[in-house]
């Protein structure tokens, strides 16, 4: 690859990146605005409090009834800092546990939006089990006996995406990022210099297509010209009807079974196959 082919594919994933941040992008609460006849937030994990970074209830979803968690960024800085930025804390996940339990134990399907630059680093976020929660949140959804959809709308970042991103199908608008870290900080790992955040990024193969490409994710929903936030409804009638053939389809697989129950448990299969092989290589010649 020639040098100014290079910088080519280097500045277009960075714009990317910049798409999938862009302060104006549609974020959780607005999708269900536009996505649900109604919907109702649940608040507070039971446990210490709420965290607002990390939403999440019951909606009406056509003729049926959902249970919906997602990240949640603000829109100025006063909400940015109620919403600390997107970045959940113990809390947060905790409540977001609470309600993959509610989905199972009434039977509804669960819809996950994936909008977080990563969970929150800080000290009280450590100390009250930040890593712990997260992992738990793992090992729920890997056994949650209920379809599960996650959709990326904006960025995801590290395990704090993850955290709620185990599931049937998942999902990614176009202009939007997945990945094990920010650029940002896999620049600084890789060359301790978080200025060279667009050359991890294109490194690191986060966006969409590369995604889909590399198998780690099920189907890419097409945003209007210029991202979600130049037709925000739009972008969501799009996302509605990839969420509705998606589910249909997992919940088709369920019903292919003998019996409900051992639907479930091909479903679970399912799941835990599509996760346990992701990563797999094979060894050449020495």
């Amino acid at each position: 690859m020639s040098e100014h082919t290079e910088q080519s594919a280097t500045e277009a994933v960075w714009q990317t990146v910049k798409l999938a941040r862009h302060p104006a992008r549609p974020h959780t609460l607005d999708y269900m605005q536009m996505l649900a006849g109604s919907h109702y937030e649940l608040h507070g994990d039971r446990h210490s409090g709420d965290d607002a970074a990390l939403v999440g209830g019951l909606a009406r979803f056509g003729s049926r009834n959902v249970v919906f968690v997602g990240h949640q960024k603000g829109r100025d800085t006063r909400e940015n800092l109620q919403r600390n930025f997107g970045m959940p804390g113990p809390e947060g996940y905790r409540k977001a546990l609470r309600l993959f339990k509610l989905a199972e134990k009434f039977g509804l399907p669960l819809f996950c939006f994936i909008d977080t630059p990563g969970a929150y680093p800080g000290i009280h976020s450590e100390e009250q089990g930040v890593a712990q929660a997260i992992a738990q949140n793992l090992l729920s959804l890997a056994d949650l006996r209920t379809p599960v959809i996650s959709v990326v709308i904006g960025e995801g970042g590290s395990g704090g995406a993850l955290a709620i991103g185990l599931s049937d199908r998942i999902l990614m608008l176009e202009n939007t990022i997945y990945s094990v870290a920010s650029p940002e900080a896999s620049a600084a790992i890789l060359w301790r210099d978080a200025g060279r955040a667009p050359q991890a990024a294109t490194a690191m193969r986060i966006t969409a297509r590369e995604l889909l490409g590399l198998g780690l994710v099920d189907e890419i929903i097409p945003e209007p010209n210029g991202g979600a936030h130049t037709d925000p409804s739009t972008c969501a009638e799009r996302l509605r009807e990839s969420l509705e053939r998606n589910l249909a389809e997992v919940e088709k697989e369920i019903q292919a079974e003998s019996t409900n129950a051992r639907g479930i448990d091909c479903l679970l299969t399912r799941r835990y196959h599509k996760f346990r092989s992701i990563g797999a290589w094979r060894q050449g010649p020495a």
